[in-house]
């Protein structure tokens, strides 16, 4: 009987319960055994692993957060910590080791997979910066969550006749600012990825002032070039008009997951009981047009996170 493992790691994500939840149960359909590890690297360090079953995993598809926990191991990342992970892996006669997380998680497991220990990965990260896959698990849910609180702050900040400079999560990449800044009709977004014009910024909300407009809203990734509170303060000193900070911060994190994030979790975790079922290790799974697939892992991470230009230019045009 193949017996595998399954952590999630780094930052938790919406979704990652689902896909923790195929993982066990699609593994067990094929007659394998799951053991769960509890605290990410940090838990498999310690030996924390305990055997799961079809009701381990019962009523938390609707649930955010991790039921496994989830921790960030510095200690892990060292010569010693990885043998020693390593080891535990071997002491429960764990087969392969399939990890739920974003960058730093896979990172992690490419490191164990060179010392031979068989690793599938996950996308779950609300990032959506993982540049094999279109989407990661938890950023629909991410977005929405943004959406739903633009809308809100639209509302008083109308009401006020304000700006509002609404701060996201994004420390390499924009892609929540970008499509909640689309999809929630934002004046301006700044990203990490572009350097932005801050006078070009000012201009926009004055001649919004001008035409009439009751109100703006400026996402801020918090990865971009100027804090939220600088930002708010060149636009209170250039435009007259009163500025109020928004920082959304793990807000973010929480929460059910969407429809889509069910979805993608279930037929992520699907996919890899599929691939070790076939033999097929060490390998990041994602989806590329809808399809998912099994990639190599080091060619994953190595592949650029390219942000999306034409969204992120339609803001503009759609903002005048």
């Amino acid at each position: 009987m193949t017996r595998i493992g399954v952590l999630t790691s780094g930052g938790d994500a919406p979704g990652m319960n689902a896909a923790l939840r195929a993982v066990v149960r699609f593994g067990i359909d094929k007659d394998m055994e799951v053991w769960g590890v509890s605290r990410g690297y940090e838990g498999l360090l310690d030996g924390e692993l305990e055997k799961m079953d079809r009701r381990s995993v019962g009523d938390i598809l609707q649930r955010g957060g991790t039921i496994l926990k989830t921790a960030r191991s510095k200690r892990f990342m060292t010569d010693e910590g990885l043998e020693r992970a390593a080891r535990n892996l071997d002491t429960f006669r764990i087969d392969a080791l399939v990890v739920i997380g974003g960058n730093g998680s896979y990172q992690g497991a490419l490191e164990l997979s060179r010392k031979g220990v068989n690793v599938i990965c996950i996308p779950g990260t609300i990032d959506n910066d993982l540049g094999y896959t279109d989407y990661t698990i938890g950023f629909d849910t991410a977005v929405n969550t943004v959406l739903d609180a633009i809308t809100r702050i639209r509302d008083t900040s109308s009401a006020h006749e304000r700006t509002s400079v609404i701060e996201v999560m994004g420390r390499h990449c924009g892609d929540i600012a970008i499509y909640s800044g689309l999809a929630g009709g934002a004046e301006a977004v700044l990203i990490p990825e572009v350097e932005p014009d801050m006078n070009d910024l000012c201009l926009k909300v004055i001649e919004g002032i001008n035409r009439g407009r009751k109100h703006s809203i400026i996402i801020n990734a918090e990865g971009s070039e100027y804090s939220s509170s600088e930002v708010v303060d060149i636009l209170s000193q250039r435009t007259g008009r009163e500025v109020k900070m928004v920082v959304l911060s793990y807000l973010q994190r929480g929460g059910s997951p969407t429809l889509q994030d069910r979805l993608l979790a279930t037929r992520c975790g699907e996919k890899a009981i599929d691939l070790i079922s076939s033999g097929m290790y060490n390998k990041a799974v994602g989806t590329v047009g809808g399809e998912v697939l099994g990639f190599d892992l080091e060619e994953a991470l190595a592949q650029e996170n390219i942000f999306n230009r034409e969204l992120y230019d339609a803001i503009d045009v759609l903002s005048r």
